[in-house]
């Protein structure tokens, strides 16, 4: 498998971003939330991901663009995790929720607990 993070991977279709946020199961591992839903069309890969950044708690775009582009690495060199795990395809959001910016190692551990929980709370619905 290629550690990659195409366009094919990201989540970009606005109707799918409102139905995540409208009835998507939320689970959290401070400083990161990731909301997620079942997709319901077949898609290329197992798993459609996109990162947000709340203009609230970061005020400079610069600022919210750095965050956004080390979750997306964080995400790219752990993804491996979930796309073993997936057993149908799914659609969710990784949100940063902290105030401050976080390092990167730090970032990746709280990353591989994010994806680890979830692969632990999709199994349990599976069943």
């Amino acid at each position: 498998m290629r550690f990659t993070l195409g366009q094919e991977e990201r989540l970009k279709s606005k109707k799918l971003i409102g139905k995540l946020y409208e009835e998507g199961k939320s689970i959290k591992v401070f400083p990161l939330r990731m909301v997620y839903v079942p997709a319901k069309q077949e898609m290329k890969f197992p798993v459609q991901v996109g990162v947000s950044v709340p203009k609230r708690n970061f005020k400079k775009a610069a600022d919210r663009n750095r965050i956004k582009r080390l979750l997306r690495e964080v995400y790219r060199k752990e993804k491996q995790v979930v796309y073993d795990g997936v057993k149908e395809p799914y659609v969710f959001m990784i949100s940063y929720i902290a105030k401050d910016e976080w390092k990167y190692a730090d970032l990746e551990h709280k990353m591989k607990k994010l994806l680890t929980l979830f692969l632990a709370e999709t199994s349990k619905d599976e069943k």
